[in-house]
């Protein structure tokens, strides 16, 4: 019997906000579909949960406290990543963050905070592991932007210009690293039902529908995010890069 083009099995991968809510998602995820997942972000006591769990499922982990805003925290979270399953097969840039703001109050500090961990992040994730990825002279790197980055996000600007920025981003570093066989794409998710959410929403400051219209008038779910992500990660997204999946329940669709 064959493998199946979504199989990841023995894959390396590393997902960075893989702690909680969507990167969480994608990294039990992976787990499930076969592949060995590196777990980073700052808080490690949440990375220790998401290895156990991916243990649990008869595969290796490794957690890596790791701030994606400083050059040096990358380069040792791909290093130990080396050093512990010998390549770097594929690459999530989920690691982010946003808070709302009007922009006549927003200060130039608070500009740059989101800047630093929702694009500078991706770039130096992406750097340091595409450096590895073309020595092996293969690799998949998926970012995860947000439809915010497609529409706009009033409140939010900060966050919405980093998303279209990851957006453009992506474009540029898939057309210079094709010739390296690496695939570079993204992932624009809607309205996702988080942990974050989630304690919202019991707390009643959410309602019953997600912030935003959607055709499926529902809140996605991380895991949801995660199979688009599997997806880009295998064999069955060989001949596409330079894109960006919008998975939001048809919410591009009516505002479109």
């Amino acid at each position: 019997m064959t493998n199946s083009p979504f199989d990841l099995k023995d894959k390396v991968a590393i997902v960075t906000g893989g702690g909680t809510g969507i990167g969480r998602g994608i990294a039990i995820e992976f787990a499930r579909v076969g592949a060995d997942v590196v777990v980073a972000s700052r808080n490690l006591e949440n990375l220790e949960k998401v290895t156990a769990e991916i243990m649990s499922l008869g595969r290796r982990a490794l957690a890596i406290a790791t701030d994606v805003r400083k050059p040096e925290d990358v380069d040792t979270m791909v290093k130990r990543t080396l050093e512990e399953f010998g390549r770097v097969d594929i690459l999530v840039n989920n690691a982010g963050a946003g808070f709302n703001c009007p922009l006549e109050d927003m200060s130039p500090g608070a500009w740059d905070v989101i800047m630093n961990i929702d694009l500078r992040g991706v770039f130096l994730c992406s750097r340091a592991a595409g450096k590895v990825m073309i020595q092996q002279k293969k690799g998949k790197i998926i970012n995860i932007s947000s439809i915010a980055g497609v529409y706009g996000s009033p409140m939010m600007a900060h966050y919405g210009a980093a998303k279209a920025g990851v957006i453009n981003f992506t474009k540029s570093l898939a057309a210079e690293w094709a010739k390296h066989n690496i695939n570079v794409n993204c992932i624009a998710p809607g309205p996702i039902l988080t942990e974050g959410y989630q304690l919202l929403r019991e707390a009643g400051g959410l309602g019953d529908l997600p912030p935003g219209r959607n055709a499926l008038n529902r809140w996605g779910r991380p895991e949801e995010i995660a199979y688009a992500t599997i997806f880009l990660a295998s064999e069955a997204s060989s001949f596409v890069t330079g894109e960006t999946i919008c998975v939001d329940g048809g919410q591009t669709r009516l505002e479109g």
